[in-house]
């Protein structure tokens, strides 16, 4: 059996937004695509996204998860995928195309592992947008 997948549905711009997200991680490429949609993959990982009119919208409900390794990969994808989308609470964002992403570091459970710090990291972690190491770090 082939592994599942993701489809995403888009009003009408399949292509564009597959193009635009295969622009932003290494290792990713467009695997096929017509005028109604698109397969891809970042980073290995497989999608789709279609072309299925104005019916259905993205919504917070799915959000694709982003694991960085460095403030710096958090702050790269961050300004790429909020340029014409939205900022969020938490490392959420909405990107100009209406789908949800998190930004979050790789290690962000092991900030909340310390039950001494654990308070302190969610005060502080629920009052960010983007995700500041350094200062969950701290706590």
């Amino acid at each position: 059996m082939k592994a599942p997948y993701t489809c995403l549905w888009f009003e009408n711009q399949a292509l564009e937004a597959a193009e635009f997200y295969c622009s932003l991680f290494d290792n990713s490429k467009i695997i096929s695509q017509n005028g109604f949609m698109a397969q891809f993959e970042l980073n290995g990982q497989k999608y789709m996204t279609m072309n299925g009119g104005p019916k259905y919208k993205l919504s917070h409900a799915a959000s694709i998860v982003v694991e960085c390794e460095t403030q710096a990969e958090i702050d790269q994808y961050w300004a790429k995928l909020t340029d014409g989308g939205e900022e969020g609470r938490c490392g959420w964002l909405t990107d100009k195309f209406g789908l949800s992403w998190q930004i979050i570091p790789s290690k962000l459970g092991s900030f909340f592992a310390d039950p001494e710090k654990a308070g302190r990291v969610q005060e502080a972690f629920s009052k960010m947008n983007k995700i500041d190491i350094a200062i969950l770090e701290n706590c």
